[in-house]
């Protein structure tokens, strides 16, 4: 009898709303984020995800990122709210850096937006500065 490979379960799409609220708002102010005295993005075109009762991640464009400086990893993770997520290390930044930077490449419609976007952990970087 041939055994055939098990289905895999399928990632669960989840809505935002009162109970997990997600917003997405244009930051006006100019966003730099640095690692070892480098700049490896600086732009007046952030979003500012709030999603619910986390701290609010900065995202930013691509084209304001010095991709040269970043890695992509193996890492990935799933957010039912935003979908698969891929991440890059940061070369000048060491151990610390690594996996230090995510993007929803394909994102659910609800975060739309967010496509061809980068996200910093603060813990990973030296400064991610909100200037006027």
């Amino acid at each position: 009898m041939e055994q055939t490979a098990p289905q895999l379960a399928a990632k669960p799409i989840k809505l935002p709303g009162p109970d997990h609220p997600i917003s997405i708002e244009r930051n006006s102010s100019r966003v730099v984020v640095s690692v070892g005295g480098v700049v490896v993005a600086d732009t007046r075109e952030a979003l500012t995800l709030c999603e619910a009762h986390y701290p609010a991640v900065q995202y930013i464009p691509r084209k304001d990122v010095d991709m040269t400086l970043l890695a992509r990893t193996e890492r990935s993770t799933y957010c039912p709210y935003k979908g698969d997520a891929s991440y890059f290390s940061i070369l000048v930044g060491g151990e610390r850096s690594v996996d230090a930077v995510w993007s929803y490449q394909t994102p659910y419609a609800a975060v739309a937006c967010i496509k061809e976007y980068l996200a910093f952990y603060p813990d990973r970087v030296d400064g991610i500065e909100v200037r006027a």
